[in-house]
């Protein structure tokens, strides 16, 4: 049979975007704001560089291709070295949140089975701590050890002595697209954590996706900090994303306020993302300092659902809001908040009510509601019901799991409550185990709490479903005052009244002076529902608040 043509396999791995980054954008700038207040800076020619020195140093210390080299660190170009590096030599760079508790560090570190570790000097207490659980982690390394030292914790290598006795010239080892790279376990809110193995395929994909207009919007022209942890779902693919525009990356291992916006201004940052709770520290340091984000155009908002007031405050502020739904399953990106076709035609509280939904899908990802029989329900705006996703950069299998995480479909149950509008975009209501069931009825914990936010004198808010006796649950909202506020729960419940039904009302409202939160930064309601478990209303029937 004649062949009528042909176009090159060209296998999608990860390490073609360094090398594009180095080839095409060589100059364009890496820039680290480290926690002492250091600023370094770095180009991508360097990166690909010191990666390439990086891989020789891993073989040198016999790692093989598909092991597991871990970090332990913030967002600095060492750490970004560090993953192409890892991935450079055929290795699958495992990410590790700090953030976690050591009984479940020892687990993920154990179970990925990782033979090296490096890590942030400010980490080096636990890393000592952590030495004697992790057996089988052969070889240590400090990104940043003291000026001075020979090294990290009890004399570790200093990375850049490490990397500095090679050369770089090396040649990235090769492979089939679809073997893996990275490994990011969830956060283990319920359980021991999961694995989730990413491909150098999924990854490339996602990374095309990523940087289009309909989601990150990112370009040479772009200068892009993300307020989103390395080890967190890969920064929601940022550090992919950047070498593929060769846009100005700056990375910071400090989320203050007041270092965000400087380095807002200092570095023409454009781009930005990150979940609510830092948003509304940004927002509430801007309103009382009157410091502005410079050049700041575009921001993405994801890992919970931003409050409508928060999107507001961007868009007063001429800052475009990109409101995006994850997870670390789904590499992470899900949805982002593409324009409709008649945008400029909708009326400020539309494109407001537009936005605050989780917004479409790009191509790639497939969507579905399902009630708890399995059976599809409508996409009419209305129904709510479990929402499962599948897609190339979606997971099939947890990390050594015994059987897959999907349906014969390759569906997979996000363990998200949510609807699907006629238009294709989706409106996350809420977690399933936090959704708040009151009589048949279901309310959303989300809505409740982001309506809350947008009372005056609120800086946070949380809901939880309680135990009562003829409704099987009612709201109980928890609410953090914001500096100098005294807003009391009958001003809450006032302004409650004007934005939700008012069987949604809660049943009683408390104020705390903290919240707690996840290792990522999202509320734990698990925490919340621990703390408050013996709870009860003063009158079951009372729809009353009460400070």
């Amino acid at each position: 049979m004649t062949t009528l043509g042909a176009m090159q396999h060209w296998p999608l791995r990860v390490m073609r975007l360094v090398d594009h980054a180095e080839r095409e954008h060589g100059d364009g700038e890496v820039v680290s704001a480290w926690a002492d207040g250091l600023v370094t800076r770095s180009t991508w020619r360097k990166i690909a560089k010191d990666a390439r020195r990086m891989a020789q140093a891993l073989e040198a210390l016999d790692i093989k291709k598909g092991e597991r080299i871990a970090t332990l660190a913030m967002n600095h170009g060492s750490h970004l070295t560090a993953w192409y590096g890892a991935i450079g030599m055929g290795g699958i760079l495992h990410t590790i949140n700090p953030r976690l508790f050591e009984d479940q560090l020892d687990y993920i570190a154990n179970h990925a089975g990782d033979r090296v570790l490096l890590y942030d000097q400010a980490f080096a207490g636990l890393v000592e701590r952590m030495k004697p659980r992790w057996p089988g982690i052969e070889h240590y390394i400090c990104f940043d050890p003291p000026t001075g030292s020979s090294g990290g914790a009890a004399g570790d290598w200093a990375f850049a002595d490490w990397i500095a006795a090679h050369d770089g010239n090396y040649t990235w080892v090769d492979g089939d697209e679809r073997e893996p790279c990275a490994l990011c376990y969830t956060s283990g809110t319920t359980g021991n954590p999961k694995g989730v193995l990413y491909e150098h395929r999924s990854t490339l994909l996602h990374t095309l996706v990523e940087i289009g207009p309909d989601i990150f919007n990112l370009s040479k022209r772009s200068v892009v900090l993300p307020i989103v942890p390395m080890f967190h779902a890969n920064a929601w693919g940022i550090p992919w994303a950047a070498p593929a525009t060769g846009c100005k990356l700056v990375l910071s291992a400090d989320y203050r306020p007041a270092t965000m916006c400087r380095l807002f201004r200092e570095e023409g940052v454009t781009h930005s993302a990150g979940v609510p709770t830092i948003w509304l520290t940004m927002i509430e340091h801007i309103e009382s300092t009157g410091e502005q984000p410079g050049d700041l155009k575009q921001v993405t908002i994801g890992g919970s659902a931003a409050p409508r007031a928060m999107i507001k405050w961007f868009r007063n502020h001429g800052i475009d809001v990109g409101h995006a739904w994850g997870m670390t399953e789904t590499s992470p990106i899900g949805t982002c908040g593409a324009r409709p076709l008649g945008w400029e035609a909708m009326t400020d509280d539309e494109q407001i009510d537009y936005i605050s939904r989780q917004g479409r899908v790009p191509f790639g990802v497939e969507l579905r509601i399902v009630d708890d029989e399995g059976v599809e329900l409508p996409r009419d705006g209305h129904t709510s019901g479990r929402l499962l996703v599948r897609g190339p950069w979606v997971i099939q299998r947890y990390f050594r799991a015994a059987e897959d995480s999907t349906d014969a479909d390759c569906w997979f149950d996000t363990g998200d409550v949510a609807t699907l509008h006629p238009d294709g975009t989706v409106q996350i209501t809420d977690r399933s185990k936090d959704v708040i069931k009151s009589g048949g009825e279901w309310i959303s914990s989300i809505d409740l709490e982001n309506a809350a936010v947008g009372c005056p004198g609120v800086a946070e808010a949380a809901a939880i479903g309680i135990a009562h006796p003829k409704w099987d649950e009612r709201p109980l909202l928890l609410c953090v005052r914001a500096p100098g506020s005294e807003v009391c729960a009958a001003t809450i419940r006032n302004y409650l009244a004007g934005q939700v039904a008012k069987w949604w009302l809660p049943n009683a409202i408390e104020f705390v002076d903290e919240l707690p939160h996840t290792a990522t930064g999202k509320l734990s309601k698990k925490t919340l529902r621990d703390q408050f478990r013996d709870y009860r209303f003063a009158d079951a029937t009372d729809m009353v608040g009460r400070d």
